[in-house]
């Protein structure tokens, strides 16, 4: 085989690659003698036809066999004889080629660049530490015992008002017709809630106990029944009892109902949990400000074809995105602008996904098999009662299995690094860790890892459910 390198410009490099004639039929005489033994020709024994007989009915099939090993085999050998370390598969091109010729093609590959990590002890980070203090546990306590509110019934003759819950029957029409789910009796409602669509609640306030009274509203066009969506309506609403709510009374009481055993448990129940909030908090804020650090302080070329790679998934998400949200996306910036943006978001990712990469390499981090399966099970228990049928989709596909230790590593090497920068520990207020930073210039990619960030999209309210007749009250009485 003969190799010729006709360029090298950066990480592209090509190669021109001649394999003999003699190389290309010895291996066809080869292949078609193991045809051979086995092939069933009419006439003639198993393993007694003549070659010339299966190079006749064979050559074709076994020629294109051939060359996709020749080409394959011949290609990995220039890569392993150059120590080449292709960042994509290389791009191989078959110039000439005829029976009884030599084999020639040309191979482009890509490569992925040299990186030296440096001294990370060098960098420099800043910790942000929250103190949990006991104004954010009564606070914590206070939203637990709205949540556990009770209602009792009004006894004198007030006027419902916000915060009562109505219970209430009614029957719900559009153009004159009843609508599935539009029905109930015995409907326990909140004023206030938001629970019912936009105006309902609204028009039942100031209604008391015997009030019988047609509530007018439009659905709105996002309604997730399509044949209700900007469909007008009327209710037919009878009030039959005005409750007025309360908190449950923070004591032992609150603590049974959320399954402690007492007030001053649950309350050490909440400091541990805030402190374990804030320690992630302020773990992913570190992570972040030293991905932006890494991004600042590296500047290698990187494989064009990784980033273009990457910036056609950011985009792919991107329009995905733009066709259920077309109204959230900022409309004074073109498609080149944003696609501009995003390629440089590609590239900043790509760029920190080697990096870490290679710091890993060099330090022998790996993801041990129990840690791997820690992860899994941590992603099972997301969907309770399908545990095994997620497990299996692990065990069972080798790219599920990567996009899993893909994170697992990176968060690995990330705190190797910390472990050898230095950093500083600041004590904050819980606002001040919760608080963004001011924008940096890839903003959009500072919370997110190197290899599974996605393009931030902004969260839409979603549409109130439309009233049932079995719904459940959100108080309880008594």
């Amino acid at each position: 085989m003969q190799v010729t390198e006709t360029k090298s410009e950066g990480l592209i490099k090509e190669f021109k690659v001649a394999v003999p004639a003699a190389d290309i039929e010895k291996n066809v005489t080869g292949r078609l003698a193991e045809l051979a033994r086995t092939a069933n020709i009419p006439g003639f024994r198993p393993g007694h036809a003549p070659v010339s007989l299966l190079r006749k009915k064979y050559g074709l099939s076994v020629m294109g066999e051939v060359l996709d090993k020749t080409v394959s085999e011949s290609s990995a050998r220039v890569i392993t004889d150059n120590n080449l370390k292709p960042a994509l598969m290389p791009d191989i091109k078959v110039t000439s080629f005829e029976d009884g010729s030599d084999l020639e093609y040309t191979m482009a590959v890509e490569i992925l660049p040299d990186i030296d990590p440096g001294d990370m002890s060098k960098l420099k980070l800043t910790r942000m530490i929250v103190e949990v203090n006991e104004q954010d546990v009564e606070k914590t306590l206070e939203r637990m015992a709205l949540s556990h509110k009770t209602s009792n019934p009004v006894t004198d003759d007030r006027r419902s008002r916000i915060g009562d819950v109505v219970v209430i029957d009614f029957v719900g029409r559009v153009g004159g017709e009843e609508f599935t789910g539009g029905k109930a009796e015995d409907y326990s409602l909140e004023l206030g809630s938001a629970g019912f669509i936009p105006g309902f609640e609204d028009q039942l306030v100031g209604t008391g106990a015997g009030d019988e009274k047609v509530i007018k509203v439009t659905f709105p066009e996002s309604y997730g029944a399509p044949e209700l969506a900007g469909k007008d309506a009327e209710f037919l609403v009878k009030v039959k009892e005005i409750r007025e709510t309360a908190p449950c009374p923070v004591d032992d009481g609150l603590a049974t109902k959320v399954g402690t055993e007492s007030l001053e448990k649950l309350r050490e129940n909440i400091r541990d949990e805030h402190g374990r909030e804030y320690r992630e908090i302020s773990r992913q804020r570190l992570k972040r400000d030293l991905l932006d650090v890494l991004a600042d302080e590296y500047d290698f070329e990187v494989p064009a074809g990784l980033v273009e790679r990457e910036f056609e998934r950011i985009w792919k998400q991107f329009e995905e995105h733009r066709k259920v949200h077309p109204h959230e996306e900022d409309e004074e910036k073109s498609d080149d602008e944003i696609k501009e943006e995003y390629r440089a978001i590609g590239e900043r990712r790509v760029r920190l996904g080697l990096l870490l990469s290679e710091i890993g390499r060099r330090n022998n981090l790996k993801v041990s098999r129990e840690e791997i399966n820690k992860a899994i099970i941590a992603h099972a228990r997301n969907y309770p009662g399908q545990e095994k049928a997620v497990m299996d989709h692990f065990h069972g596909s080798a790219e599920a299995m990567e996009q899993l230790k893909g994170p697992l590593i990176e968060d690995k090497v990330v705190n190797f690094i910390v472990e050898l920068a230095q950093v500083t520990d600041k004590p904050v207020s819980a606002e001040e860790l919760l608080k963004e930073k001011e924008p940096h210039r890839h903003a959009k990619t500072k919370a997110k890892s190197p290899s599974k960030a996605k393009p931030k999209a902004k969260a839409k309210p979603k549409a109130k459910a439309k009233p049932k007749a079995k719904a459940k009250a959100k108080t309880k009485k008594k």
